[in-house]
């Protein structure tokens, strides 16, 4: 790599450090790199910030953004976990198990892990602490069970990773179920195993079916919400872009007429905090395209492609290397940056260790997905601890457990690509996987 792209990095990396905004980052080392290192005309640069915002993709982000305002201001959130907390609260560690399905089901609707944290953190944590779950156990959980946010379809990553590739949206989406159950899995396996001889726990009584029924019923309407984006996302009936646009429409339908919880005056406030969310990740988009435009002007990708292909040789030592990379990215940076700042770079290698793109895209938004929990820059273990105000080091420990959980599942699909790969294959998807190629 040659001295300029150098310089960049090390301006790029010496703001981040000095807490500048990341798309002010972006935009302004693109400019000055532009300036400094290219003969390139700066309207070049205008019309890349203009056209990366032109994206369609774009306005499914903002609706499942939405969609996760509409919950967390309704009462969409509270049957959710009504209903995982009815199935599994008589077990051992129970309760916690059902805030971890609970952010299953809520990741199965905003796309979102911010979102996930900031609806059920606030509800999960101190419901666990007054039945006597232990505090390092409930803020580790909550910090890290929202992680199914964004693996768990729709995800608000796996969607900015399609708009680099031409991997299918649908075919994506689906690779995410079998790692987010595995993780509901496992961690319900390790509340079990720590909290079973746990006396000073308040645990619920076996329901009965009418109390089961009863349960079921008040939350159905709250159910039928992943239902329709799924089924209807996957049989064809709509495109991923317009379940998002379906599931808004729904939500709002369910919390003002249905359900009754949100008055007509509160549609304004969820419109404009939903812009707000979307707008910051839109100047993102910009700025990180900006600065993707750079590296593919002077062939950056290219370069690092070779120095990787001629010093790694296999395809285990390559992905292995990538998850180590990736983990650390994920402390540092966000996951709408990083894919979109090292997506470009990293995918032109893929063909060279027949590695699938989707199945990448899996990885990748996993990776980053336990960046959100893990310091200094982890968004997950800020927002829980000042919701049990506690500090980062307490939180940091208290997660520890999660993560390595999340990181075994990540380790099992990095080698058994067939294991998640088998889901898009039987709905049809394996074509588009065969003939994705990258789209820089």
């Amino acid at each position: 790599m040659d001295s300029s792209a150098v310089i960049v990095l090390l301006l790029l990396l010496g703001m981040m450090a000095a807490y500048v905004p990341v798309f002010m980052c972006l935009f302004f080392t693109s400019v000055i790199a532009f300036i400094a290192f290219t003969d390139l005309p700066l309207l070049l640069l205008t019309q890349t910030l203009f056209r990366s915002m032109d994206n369609f993709a774009l306005v499914v982000v903002l609706f499942f953004i939405l969609c996760g305002n509409i919950m967390t201001a309704g009462t969409i959130v509270d049957k959710l976990v009504k209903v995982t907390n009815t199935l599994v609260s008589w077990l051992p560690g129970g309760l916690g198990m059902a805030g971890c399905l609970a952010c299953g089901l809520f990741g199965a609707i905003s796309g979102s892990t911010v979102a996930t944290v900031v609806a059920l953190g606030g509800f999960m944590i101190p419901a666990l602490l007054a039945k006597g779950y232990p505090e390092n156990y409930t803020i580790g959980l909550m910090t890290a069970a929202p992680n199914l946010g964004i693996i768990i379809p729709p995800s608000i990553s796996m969607i900015l990773y399609c708009m680099i590739t031409n991997v299918s949206l649908q075919g994506l989406f689906l690779t995410g179920f079998v790692p987010g159950v595995l993780i509901m899995l496992f961690t319900c396996i390790y509340t079990y195993i720590i909290l079973r001889n746990n006396t000073s726990i308040d645990r619920a009584p076996v329901p009965s079916f009418s109390e089961v029924l009863a349960i079921l019923k008040d939350g159905f309407w709250s159910l039928m919400l992943p239902v329709i984006i799924f089924a209807g996302t996957f049989s064809g009936v709509f495109t991923a872009n317009e379940a998002a646009v379906v599931a808004c429409v729904y939500a709002f339908v369910i919390e003002i007429f249905i359900h009754k919880s949100m008055k007509l005056s509160t549609v304004k406030k969820v419109t404009i905090n939903s812009a707000v969310t979307s707008a910051t990740l839109l100047i993102i988009v910009a700025g990180a395209s900006c600065f993707g435009r750079y590296l593919t002007f002077e062939n950056v990708p290219g370069k690092i492609a070779e120095a990787v292909v001629a010093n790694i040789h296999s395809p285990v030592m390559f992905l292995m290397t990538m998850n180590i990379m990736l983990l650390i990215v994920g402390m540092f940076m966000d996951v709408i940056s990083a894919t979109l700042i090292l997506g470009p770079v990293i995918i032109p290698m893929l063909g060279t260790f027949g590695i699938d793109v989707m199945h990448f895209g899996l990885l990748m938004t996993v990776n980053l997905a336990i960046g959100y929990c893990t310091p200094p820059v982890g968004v997950s273990m800020y927002i829980t601890g000042a919701m049990a105000n506690k500090d980062i080091v307490f939180v940091s420990k208290a997660v520890m457990p999660f993560i390595i959980i999340q990181i075994i599942v990540l380790f099992i699909m990095t080698y058994m690509p067939d294991l998640v790969l088998w889901l898009p294959k039987a709905m049809g998807f394996w074509e588009a996987i065969e003939s994705a190629a990258p789209a820089l």
